[in-house]
């Protein structure tokens, strides 16, 4: 089957493909576009149907995404000492705390005890109540909500310590999930809405991935039309490791500067295509991308309002849109996941907390060892 899609299909680009006809004396375009597949044959023009062309292009493409390379943050199992990293280490009954009970550890080598809470140290409620939190409180609860639920599970807390989790481990899972490369389409999409920071109205930019919905980068600036867009351009290209062969945006000048200076090149055929002209409807639109906006924009109703430019609710929402969410678009996976990223475990929150954590820490304890 594969041996014979080869000979059928040729893939031009990421967003185009030749596909023979059922002759064979023959060949049809098959493209990409903002709404969709687009098909040369008679078929999808006149009777306007997903044609077997369209079809044999997507399995093409669903086997190519299987067999690509993906990344797997899998749930941390192994325990080792915190003071020394022996691995021989035995369980020495319980704490109790006031909001859960930790399994206490003793080391066989060192002789020390501990609590091994896995990113979770010195926190006096559980991984499971905190994960909570973040998950109600990034699917449109306030904290002072979250405060009641977690109230209602018997643990008390204050809704500035709920606040306290999410600044903490938003930047432990921002600095361990920078290190991994998303694969991401040759098409992004950029736009910018307006949000209330302290009582001043200011703009949030993002540069999102068209294919896998993946939120690449975001940037806040003070105003809309003065604002130089060339370090949200940079950001998504580190993130991502490349520059987009389409750009999809609004007829915003900042955009069309930061294009030329960040992603222009001498050669055409390496050159970013800069789609300006969008509409609500027909076949540049910018839809997928106020989807985005009006998520954030939930978020922040809530709020009534951020409260500084450096919040962390902006980073902890992207991690929880590209990692957490999942997504209708995408049939029920992650952007992560549409982009080779697969967080695994029925709590994701944990698993990411987990390594980040782990890749934070002292390093293997054989070179511990020889430093």
């Amino acid at each position: 089957m594969i041996a014979q899609l080869e000979n059928q299909i040729s893939r031009l680009d990421e967003r185009t493909y030749e596909v023979k006809s059922q002759s064979g004396h023959g060949l049809y375009t098959v493209m990409r576009t903002v709404r969709g597949w687009r098909c040369s044959c008679p078929d999808h023009i006149y009777r306007e149907i997903k044609c077997k062309h369209i079809w044999a292009v997507d399995f093409s493409s669903a086997i190519r995404r299987e067999v690509s390379e993906q990344v797997v943050i899998k749930p941390l199992q192994m325990l080792v000492c915190v003071y020394c990293g022996s691995q021989e280490i035995v369980k020495h009954g319980l704490r109790h705390n006031k909001n859960g009970i930790l399994q206490r550890f003793s080391c066989r080598e060192c002789g020390k005890r501990f609590v091994r809470n896995m990113g979770f140290e010195h926190v006096k409620a559980t991984p499971q109540i905190v994960t909570n939190a973040l998950q109600l409180y990034f699917t449109g609860e306030s904290l002072r909500n979250v405060q009641k639920l977690l109230r209602l599970q018997g643990v008390e807390v204050c809704h500035q310590t709920v606040y306290n989790w999410i600044a903490k481990y938003t930047k432990l899972m921002e600095k361990y999930l920078d290190k991994i490369t998303p694969q991401v389409s040759s098409v992004w999409r950029a736009d910018e809405m307006w949000v209330k920071i302290h009582g001043d109205m200011k703009y949030v930019f993002a540069m999102m991935d068209d294919e896998t919905r993946f939120w690449i980068a975001q940037e806040v600036a003070d105003s809309k039309f003065t604002h130089d867009a060339r370090n949200l351009f940079k950001a998504a290209r580190a993130v991502a490791g490349k520059k987009p062969k389409i750009l999809i945006t609004d007829g915003l000048k900042s955009y069309e500067e930061a294009c030329n200076f960040e992603y222009w090149t001498p050669k055409i055929d390496t050159r970013t295509t800069h789609i300006r002209h969008i509409t609500l409807t027909g076949e540049h639109h910018n839809n997928k991308m106020e989807r985005m906006n009006g998520e954030v924009r939930d978020r922040e109703k809530v709020m009534r309002g951020l409260k500084r430019p450096d919040t962390p609710i902006l980073t902890g929402y992207q991690i929880y849109h590209n990692y957490v969410r999942p997504h209708e678009g995408l049939n029920g996976r992650t952007p992560a996941e549409a982009a080779g990223i697969k967080v695994e475990g029925e709590n994701k929150w944990l698993t990411l907390i987990q390594n980040a954590n782990q890749s934070a820490i002292l390093p293997p304890r054989s070179i511990r060892k020889s430093l």
